[in-house]
């Protein structure tokens, strides 16, 4: 089963569409902000896809959400999550976005980042592949130069895609269980 969160008007053929206003294709009503005290109508390990797209910018309560979306996703599901990168206009302009996030921000949602605190998640999501969409005047430097655009100017990624697996059982919060996702540049 795929499911397709924050769907608004992109009804998708073939994944359960799911959005907090009761739209026109929509299959389940749910507010992705209460996951901290209401449970997704799912069972656990129901779905092999989950798309999260231009979505978890909105989110205030991030954790509680990416802990739930563990719990509705079989042992290696796959997670998609589109979003505006940190450093981009596109992720300040819109007033509904609660967060910004980088490549090096979706490892929090993963076991191993919290050896040194522990704030109550127990999810645990391993990014395998995180794609940086450039803006075209970046696209043919070398990927050195590339990658110091990225972490030095503002607007020099338009979009990022990360591409994250559950893992079932979670693994100990141990830092050198950390794994460094691919990061390729579109």
């Amino acid at each position: 089963m795929k499911l397709n969160l924050g769907c608004g008007r992109d009804i998708k053929p073939g994944f359960v569409n799911l959005d907090y206003m009761p739209l026109p294709g929509v299959d389940v009503v749910a507010d992705l902000e209460r996951c901290k005290d209401t449970k997704l109508p799912f069972e656990n390990n129901t779905f092999d896809d989950i798309l999260a797209s231009h979505l978890v910018e909105h989110i205030t309560n991030i954790l509680p959400l990416m802990e739930e979306l563990h719990r509705i996703a079989k042992p290696d599901g796959l997670l998609m999550v589109k979003i505006p990168y940190g450093s981009t206009d596109d992720a300040f302009t819109d007033p509904t976005h609660v967060r910004q996030y980088f490549r090096g921000s979706f490892g929090y949602f993963s076991q191993p980042f919290y050896w040194r605190a522990d704030y109550g998640y127990r999810g645990d999501w391993k990014p395998i592949r995180i794609e940086l969409h450039l803006f075209d005047h970046f696209k043919e430097m070398p990927y050195d130069e590339q990658m110091l655009a990225v972490d030095t100017y503002r607007n020099v990624v338009r979009e990022m895609v990360v591409y994250m697996q559950a893992v079932k059982p979670i693994r100990e919060p141990l830092a050198n269980l950390q794994i460094k996702p691919e990061i390729v540049f579109v």
